[in-house]
């Protein structure tokens, strides 16, 4: 902060200025004698001073008549003009610059002419140097204070002047008290604000105007100034006020307006300011009701979630701290809940933002009704909310809440007619078992809540150590997989699918893998979970989705066959906005024929989000894509379902191939999958196929197609053109006899 000075304060520094502070002085050297004039010019400039020179009057003349100058230093016996006509000029048109005359004439008359003349000092020559230099330095002093006085008195002008229109036309009342505290002067401004005129309080003491509840900090404020000499302070109060009601009838109202009021004393002595000395107080009050209310509504979004008015995060943390340091202090236990819920954001994609908004507000409403009084629901973002509960003894007492919340919440929300169902996974940390801090209990809490998400949603489930260190690991494995996504680990793989009526490759599944760079090939059943869960399987589809189509199209071109690609597709790369013109972007990029593709995606994603899967899946068909329902029969669909689906293909899960056994002559399931395809007029594929057993059961049923590792491993795009090289599987075919084909 600069220092504030006074003006005295400010003259005595000016004038204890050193030489050096003067040093960027305008100068002007005059002298007829070119020899005077530069031995002149070297002294000044030998002490850091920059300078002018005028060589006889003419040039001086000019000199003066084009530039400002603070000193000039004169000869005055000159030809032509001299330095006496020089000293008329500068009297005449009253230029600013102090003239110092150097001269050989040291005649009394002399001096005296030219000192009547205007000029501010005399020194003789020969001169001395440094007597020279220090009236010179005395001339450039002068000069600074004169400038310094003439700008001071225009500001204080200008501060006269702009006061005297601050207090006649301020939009802040302005007022002045004598010194018990009585009005004895008011503003125009005093009738808007408060409804009162002049003439009503002139003389009333100032409580007449001031709500009870704020005497006491307006008394303090008053009995400051008139004790002491500290600055002025502010206080914000309310004031009473009078003004017609908007009801109309010529009634009046009386309400309080906020204001910020400031007030100093007046003493008659300002030097020695006492009880004995004071005689007034004078300040003002400004309006600041508007300003109150936008605090409150800061206050209040500062520290709430707009959407449901609940806490938001900041709040929370502030009060979750308060607590634990409460329970530290008392030695008790606390416990935080991380809820998240589930199926909403179903509902938000299905019914629309505007329609997931208002089952959020419905929850929000009915997790308080679960609370006790006391305990604190925060929104936390999105669909997740955190619970604080102070006081709790044992697990116990949280696992009622909890219990009672996933009832509550289990129960439908009726939203326009619409019946919807949501469930919560709920996470908790108990404080001090759990974590010491705020930000560790919500974490934790938020770990355990992950881990309810795993085993199937709808429950709860209390933090142990043990789920940190998988979170840490679950951490690293992310990470990992982003690089590994920058870095191009990540490849595909092609499984073949054989028809088992020609024994040649008929199609091939492209399949993820990940080329750890110190890991090796990790299986998709490592990654993948993670990748759906943190949404990188969106790029992950993507790239296998594209590198497929062309690895596809190029075997195609190469005449390796007419071979039919499956690729796989998650709900959450359906769901996306402008998913089918990327998919059919990335098919016409490649080159290769939608009637070669075929898109498999499994039961349970398929039965996920009907209402936006659907009408895309439609539309993929339409434009010659095949459709295949993967793992089928591990999941809830119905006949009436599959009527409905846009399908051509279902196959069979490798779970029931795998429960097919020679001692059995049959298996149930697969049996019934089969008959099923046959009366919808679906083709069947089985995966997982993996011995002759298997393989001729399959037959037997009238399976067309079968992949699994009794043909090929999913191998490398290489591997894979090596195989449609040769492309014959009737060897295998050959060794497994068949009794009767369907």
């Amino acid at each position: 902060m600069s220092e504030q000075l006074s003006p005295r304060e400010s003259l005595t520094k000016m004038m204890n200025r050193t030489a050096s502070d003067l040093t960027e002085a305008r100068l002007l050297l005059v002298d007829d004698k070119q020899e005077l004039l530069t031995s002149l010019y070297h002294l000044v400039t030998l002490y850091g001073y920059e300078a002018d020179q005028a060589l006889g009057g003419e040039a001086a003349m000019q000199a003066l008549e084009k530039d400002e100058y603070d000193v000039v230093l004169l000869d005055l016996i000159m030809p032509g003009i001299s330095g006496h006509d020089i000293l008329d000029y500068v009297a005449r048109e009253k230029l600013k610059c102090k003239i110092i005359v150097v001269s050989g004439d040291a005649s009394f008359s002399g001096v005296k002419h030219a000192l009547h003349c205007g000029a501010f000092d005399f020194v003789k020559k020969p001169y001395e140097a440094a007597e020279l230099i220090a009236t010179m330095e005395t001339a450039l002093r002068q000069v600074r204070l004169e400038n310094q006085a003439e700008e001071m008195e225009s500001q204080l002008k200008e501060s006269e002047e702009l006061h005297r229109f601050i207090v006649n036309s301020s939009p802040d009342l302005v007022y002045m008290l004598d010194r018990n505290g009585c009005f004895t002067f008011l503003n125009d401004r005093v009738q808007d604000l408060l409804g009162f005129t002049k003439s009503e309080l002139i003389g009333k003491h100032y409580s007449e105007v001031i709500e009870e509840e704020d005497l006491e900090a307006v008394n303090n404020l008053f009995n400051e100034r008139r004790t002491g000499g500290r600055a002025v302070r502010n206080v914000e109060i309310r004031l009473k006020s009078k003004l017609p009601d908007q009801r109309g009838g010529g009634m009046m109202r009386t309400q309080s307006v906020w204001s910020e009021l400031t007030a100093m004393g007046i003493y008659s002595d300002n030097n020695e300011r006492t009880r004995q000395n004071f005689i007034g107080t004078y300040g003002t009050a400004r309006d600041i009701s508007q300003r109150k209310q936008a605090e409150e509504v800061i206050n209040f979004q500062a520290y709430h979630d707009l959407l449901t008015h609940l806490p938001n995060r900041a709040l929370l943390k502030d009060r979750l701290n308060l607590a634990i340091t409460h329970a530290r202090r008392n030695k008790r236990k606390l416990a935080a809940m991380f809820l998240d819920l589930d199926r909403f954001k179903l509902v938000n994609d299905t019914l629309g933002h505007n329609m997931g908004d208002r089952l959020l507000k419905a929850v929000a409403n009915r997790l308080q009704g679960c609370l006790r009084k006391g305990d604190t629901l925060s929104r936390f973002g999105g669909d997740e909310f955190t619970l604080l509960l102070p006081e709790v003894r044992t697990r116990d007492d949280v696992v009622v809440i909890a219990e009672k919340i996933l009832d509550r919440l289990n129960e439908p929300f009726v939203i326009d007619g619409h019946e919807l169902f949501v469930g919560a996974s709920i996470g908790i940390a108990m404080y001090p078992e759990a974590g010491d801090t705020g930000e560790g209990l919500i974490q934790n809490a938020d770990i355990a809540m992950y881990h309810v998400k795993s085993r199937g949603k709808n429950g709860y489930q209390f933090f142990s150590d043990e789920m940190n260190h998988q979170f840490s690991s679950r951490l690293s494995l992310e990470r990992e997989l982003r690089n590994g996504l920058i870095n191009g680990e990540i490849e595909v793989h092609y499984q073949p699918q054989v028809s088992l009526r020609e024994g040649a490759i008929s199609g091939v599944e492209a399949l993820v893998r990940w080329r750890h760079g110190h890991r090796g090939l990790v299986e998709p059943r490592e990654f993948l979970p993670l990748a759906e869960e943190t949404g990188l399987i969106l790029q992950i589809d993507e790239y296998v989705q594209n590198q497929a189509f062309h690895d596809v199209a190029a075997w195609q071109r190469a005449g390796l066959g007419d071979i039919c690609l499956s690729v796989n597709m998650t709900a959450m790369q359906i769901e996306q906005e402008g998913f089918v013109e990327r998919f059919v972007a990335s098919l016409n990029a490649s080159g290769l024929d939608a009637s070669s593709v075929k898109l498999e995606i499994t039961e349970s994603t398929l039965m996920e989000d009907l209402e936006v899967i659907i009408p895309k899946l439609k539309e993929i068909r339409r434009l010659g894509v095949a459709i295949a329902i993967d793992d089928f029969g591990t999941g809830y669909s119905s006949l009436s379902y599959l009527q409905q689906f846009p399908i051509n293909t279902l196959k069979i899960d490798r779970s029931f191939v795998g429960d097919i056994r020679a001692e059995q002559g049959g298996a149930t399931i697969v049996d019934a999958i089969v008959a099923m395809a046959r009366g919808l007029k679906l083709d069947l594929v089985a995966e997982g196929v993996e011995n002759r057993t298997q393989l001729k059961y399959l037959k037997e049923q009238g399976c067309e197609e079968v992949q699994g590792y009794i043909f090929s491993p999913a191998v490398p795009a290489g591997d894979l053109v090596e195989l449609l090289k040769d492309n014959s599987f009737n060897q295998v075919l050959g060794e497994v006899p068949v009794a009767a084909t369907a």
